[in-house]
């Protein structure tokens, strides 16, 4: 039942077929059989509810929430140690905003330790296995999320975005991963990574579905100051599979083989997997154009963005002393105990990112590092706003191919491969809208393009993507493990 789509569950509900409490106890009971697969859950509310269904088309149908974003009464950990125990007094907006929807959560998702990693596996909880097959990755940081819906425990859970955390995570297992522009969510109560980059956002099964929910999640809020009016923004009502004449562009340098020395067969597959996407686009009546981007600037991106999340990180997580929250470090001074609580709470990934981030924050460096990070992705932002100028939006591969091997996760991706896989931080760099879609199989394993526009211009990039989801056969997709025998 839960396979199916926000619209058909909400048909359901308002005919009669089935009740928002089976919904909610079929979650509950799905949640718990993945759980013991993927480990995909924090927690499990075995006592959450159905509630009235109403005309909001999610009212009564159960979600997840991304265990970075704060819910009243129930355990927030940010799959960190540091919060293993933390009960927080109040909600986050985006969620309260579901709740008056009659959205029902029925679970908190794992996610890389406060949202700081790619692959789902430095969680408190432990590892987070791709449903499609268990010895892969399920990218991160919103890897519970992308794959409980991928699983079809519900039809949408949220997620956060700094770098790729919701789009990546969608690619891998299948799914649709939107975060709108920048401020359109509300980021009151999502604990905060790098503040400049945090997105709000939700994974999917399909286009459709990410609108209302977005629509759901979104608006104004006086308790965080970059959050703007989206009152006339209707993204599901304004979904249009008219896109003739849009023109789209996507980047030489990522997308062609050439650029690439000793490419993979799975590399070569999804490039080429992508590139019959562009014929597609063409048949939907839009112009597709290649551009060139200076090579020097795409590859100084991870570095950016290295410097800049961890400088924010630093900052952000200063409040994480034990004292405040979380348990209480040992030790006969207040340093002695902040240090403990630091030291054994965090987990070696964290720590390295705090390392760097008071590194390059210091007064004999931060000119060298922090400002040099700062120019770079201005002129990062600076190119594609320039590309903007004369595309509705660039469509790109998501990564190198399909979800990596979990033994191989600490494994250095080939330098040669680094923009590729981190080209969707531009999209955070510049708080661009992005959604990433599925767009078929490499290895019997999904794989996923991004489309990504100006600020603004949400509505284009969800068109977009819309329309070249009805013209393949991956929509409302759910997961079937890959047989290896």
């Amino acid at each position: 039942m839960l396979e199916k789509s926000i619209k058909e569950l909400h048909e359901d509900l308002v005919s009669g077929k089935v009740t928002s409490d089976e919904l909610v106890k079929e979650a509950i009971r799905k949640s718990h059989e993945l759980n013991d697969e993927c480990n995909a859950f924090v927690t499990i509310l075995d006592d959450a509810k159905g509630v009235p269904v109403t005309d909001n088309l999610l009212s009564g149908i159960p979600y997840g929430v991304k265990d970075n974003y704060s819910t009243k009464g129930v355990l927030s950990t940010g799959s960190s140690n540091t919060l293993k125990d933390y009960v927080p007094f109040f909600t986050a907006t985006s969620i309260e905003n579901l709740e008056k929807s009659g959205a029902v959560m029925v679970n908190k998702t794992v996610l890389d330790e406060f949202g700081m990693g790619g692959t789902g596996t430095t969680g408190h909880t432990g590892i987070v296995r791709n449903p499609w097959d268990k010895t892969r990755m399920c990218a991160g940081s919103s890897a519970g999320s992308a794959c409980a819906v991928a699983a079809g425990i519900y039809p949408y859970a949220t997620g956060s975005d700094t770098g790729d955390s919701i789009r990546k995570p969608a690619a891998y297992c299948g799914i649709v991963g939107y975060k709108p522009t920048y401020g359109m969510i509300s980021r009151y109560g999502l604990f905060p990574f790098a503040s400049s980059l945090d997105h709000c956002g939700v994974l999917s099964r399909s286009v459709e579905d990410a609108a209302i929910v977005v629509d759901n999640m979104k608006g104004i809020d006086k308790y965080d100051m970059t959050s703007w009016d989206s009152k006339d923004f209707h993204l599901y009502d304004d979904l249009n599979l008219d896109v003739k004449g849009k023109r789209v562009c996507y980047i030489k340098e990522i997308c062609d083989i050439e650029n690439y020395s000793n490419p993979s067969d799975e590399l070569k597959e999804h490039l080429k997997n992508f590139k019959e996407k562009l014929e597609l686009c063409k048949e939907l009546g839009m112009e597709v154009d290649a551009v060139s981007v200076n090579e020097t600037l795409l590859k100084a991106l991870s570095s950016v963005y290295v410097v800049i999340s961890c400088a924010e990180a630093t900052s952000n997580m200063s409040n994480l002393t034990g004292f405040i929250f979380g348990p209480r470090g040992e030790g006969n001074t207040y340093i002695e105990q902040m240090k403990d609580h630091r030291t054994k709470g965090f987990s070696p990934l964290i720590k390295r990112r705090f390392v760097i981030g008071s590194y390059v924050l210091q007064s004999e460096n931060k000119d060298r590092y922090f400002h040099n990070a700062a120019r770079a992705r201005r002129l990062l932002v600076d190119e594609w706003k320039n590309i903007f100028k004369d595309y509705d939006a660039v469509i790109l591969p998501v990564g190198s191919g399909p979800a990596k091997e979990l033994e191989n996760s600490a494994n250095k991706l080939d330098e040669n491969r680094a923009v590729l896989e981190d080209h969707l931080q531009i999209g955070n760099f510049g708080g661009f809208p992005s959604i990433t879609i599925p767009d078929g199989f490499v290895s019997n394993l999904p794989v996923g393009l991004n489309i990504t526009g100006n600020c603004y211009n949400d509505q284009t990039v969800l068109n977009i993507a819309y329309a070249l989801e009805s013209k393949m056969d991956y929509k409302n997709q759910v997961a079937k493990e890959v047989n290896h025998g």
